[in-house]
């Protein structure tokens, strides 16, 4: 490990030892995955609240509590019996972009994908493979099955929620999904485990970005697919069997500590400022 590598690799160490520990969850949407304790209803919520990742962190969480709350105590449960009535009880979901009828849309998905695997990790499991360098084949195929599932025809809305990475797309919540699924520490669950998380891509966007172009990572002025392999294997180098290990410290200098990319007098207390030449 050369000079740099290694210095970058202390001060990421420094904020996950900060940062990585459950109650720093909230205000992540992944909060509400820890609300249930069965496997099927976690990875049922952390699908939807993955999905629904974009925007203002408040919004989230209030969209998030309106769509949760009428599923009752068992999402799983609510998707694998969708019909006519829960549909209804969907009808006046808004989140930004996202209307009730797109999230009607993606449980029948979902229920379909229930029906025949057990679980969403059954169904991605069809189109995973160790070959692959990582997971974005392994994505294509299943936002592709998806498609099948929807009779080739995806709405707006609908594709939207399933960034699909051959459309270019860093697949941010996806990508968010996956490590929330397959990483295992005091923040992410660790419910799948037939997933190498060596094989996991750095869920990017406009704020992690930032971040990682202050770790010097990358110099793209958007963020694509192709940004986000290029983070990625900037910090493969520095843990190669992880290197999803840093997103959630890194993200909670946006969040908890409210970094906009300016100068503030609270940045002399940031983990990153010796990086940072704002």
């Amino acid at each position: 490990m050369n000079k740099q590598i290694s210095y970058i690799k202390d001060i990421l160490e420094k904020l996950y030892c900060r940062y990585n520990h459950k109650k720093f969850v909230p205000p992540d949407p992944l909060q509400f995955v820890y609300r249930y304790s069965t496997p099927a209803d976690m990875e049922i919520v952390a699908f939807l609240a993955s999905a629904l990742a974009y925007g203002r962190v408040e919004q989230i969480e209030k969209s998030l509590t309106d769509l949760f709350g009428p599923m009752g105590n068992s999402p799983f449960e609510f998707v694998q019996n969708f019909n006519g009535e829960q549909k209804e009880r969907l009808k006046s979901f808004k989140h930004r972009f996202t209307t009730g009828n797109d999230i009607s849309d993606l449980m029948k998905l979902l229920q379909v994908i229930l029906s025949k695997y057990g679980s969403v990790e059954g169904f991605f499991m069809q189109g995973y493979s160790d070959s692959d360098e990582n997971v974005i084949p392994a994505l294509s195929r299943f936002c592709d099955s998806l498609t099948a599932g929807h009779n080739g025809q995806m709405t707006r809305g609908l594709k939207y929620l399933l960034a699909d990475p051959a459309r270019g797309s860093a697949c941010k919540r996806l990508n968010l999904f996956l490590r929330w699924m397959v990483r295992d520490d005091d923040v992410d669950t660790g419910l799948w485990e037939a997933v190498d998380k060596a094989k996991l891509i750095v869920p990017v966007d406009v704020h992690m970005g930032r971040l990682c172009k202050i770790l010097g990572f990358y110099d793209r002025k958007s963020i694509s697919l192709s940004t986000a392999l290029e983070i990625t294997a900037g910090f493969r180098q520095i843990e190669p069997a992880d290197p999803v290990k840093y997103d959630f410290a890194l993200s909670r200098i946006g969040i908890v500590e409210n970094c906009n990319g300016n100068f503030r007098p609270q940045c002399k207390d940031c983990g990153l400022l010796e990086c940072c030449n704002e």
